[in-house]
């Protein structure tokens, strides 16, 4: 454990959704700061291969998510922690054998996977993001919205007057997401028109249903965070290679994301591996990510309309997100529990 005499815990946080798996190891300080020691690795697991459909885990999908874990050891034997966390979301939450998986994690890593509910991994994004994009010139309440694979969580911030915009004060988690949208609707290489108005409505549905906890009206700044919103962003700016440093914090357009949402939904999966700035883990899903933001960023802005008559027409991209709230969150907790 930690010496008594530092103000800091080193703690490792792991985060495993349903396309992709990430590792974060860093000092968590008592001030609520952060130091990455290994900022962030990734690996493209599509951990939730088929799993909208036969609620199972498939073996190679496992096969990949051990590989990747077996990975991660090697990196944590480098880099002793404190502490780790691993924590797993909407794939591992459908997976009627997700004990094989939790065994599995358990065996190679020593810890046990936390399958976390729907509205603890809003909690744990919204810390993430608002901790970590400069909030200066951001008009609270602010809407985080974490787009994943298997699921996405709308979480709303105070009014930055009455209760801090830092303080969650309603979440909710929908089953919808890149690759759950594309194995449901997107099966056609590129997707049919009716493909698309089909999974529009199946995503309107689920937002419908958000609508009915978030009051998603009163939003007046949008933080996009997760693999899907960093990617289109980066497509937004040109950048030829993927570049965290430079999605994180910008503001985009609704016009310009709207037309490279719909540019790279339309295309084929062989003209989007001509796209070096996609992970080629996410070449067949990303347009069905791309299709729920639209939906998402156009029903906010009609709801902001309807709620305060103003508009939303952009929002703020983070490269920072449930990793980054697992990591402090779990730092902050241990470093209490040892004063």
């Amino acid at each position: 454990m930690k010496d008594e005499n530092k103000d800091f815990v080193t703690v490792a946080g792991i985060d495993c959704g349903t396309n992709s798996i990430r590792l974060k190891v860093s000092k968590v300080f008592a001030d609520g700061s952060v130091e990455d020691i290994v900022p962030r690795m990734l690996q493209v697991i599509r951990l939730g291969q088929d799993v909208d459909k036969t609620h199972r885990f498939a073996s190679d999908a496992l096969a990949r998510a051990y590989a990747a874990a077996k990975d991660f050891a090697q990196v944590l034997k480098e880099h002793p922690v404190d502490g780790l966390r691993f924590v797993a979301t909407s794939a591992t939450r459908d997976a009627e054998n997700r004990k094989d998986f939790e065994d599995g994690i358990e065996s190679i890593l020593g810890v046990r996977p936390e399958v976390i509910a729907g509205t603890e991994e809003a909690a744990l994004s919204f810390l993430g993001a608002t901790g970590s994009v400069p909030r200066k010139g951001l008009e609270a309440p602010y809407l985080v919205v974490d787009l994943g694979g298997g699921s996405t969580e709308m979480v709303m911030g105070g009014d930055g007057k009455s209760t801090p915009a830092t303080s969650v004060q309603s979440a909710f988690s929908m089953n919808i997401g890149s690759v759950r949208m594309t194995e449901r609707h997107l099966r056609s290489d590129p997707p049919t028109q009716d493909e698309i108005a089909e999974a529009s409505e199946d995503i309107d549905r689920h937002i419908d249903e958000a609508f009915e906890h978030v009051p998603a009206g009163s939003t007046c700044t949008i933080i996009g965070v997760s693999g899907t919103v960093t990617t289109m962003t980066a497509l937004v700016l040109g950048l030829k290679a993927y570049d965290h440093r430079a999605v994180d914090g910008v503001r985009v357009s609704y016009k310009d994301i709207f037309e490279v949402d719909d540019r790279f939904l339309n295309m084929t999966r062989a003209e989007r591996a001509t796209y070096k700035t996609i992970h080629p883990g996410r070449i067949d899903v990303v347009g069905g990510g791309a299709l729920v933001w639209n939906r998402i960023l156009t029903r906010v802005s009609q709801a902001a309309q309807r709620d305060h008559g103003a508009p939303i027409d952009s929002f703020v991209s983070s490269d920072h997100g449930l990793l980054d709230g697992i990591v402090l969150d779990y730092g902050s907790r241990l470093l209490k529990n040892n004063l």
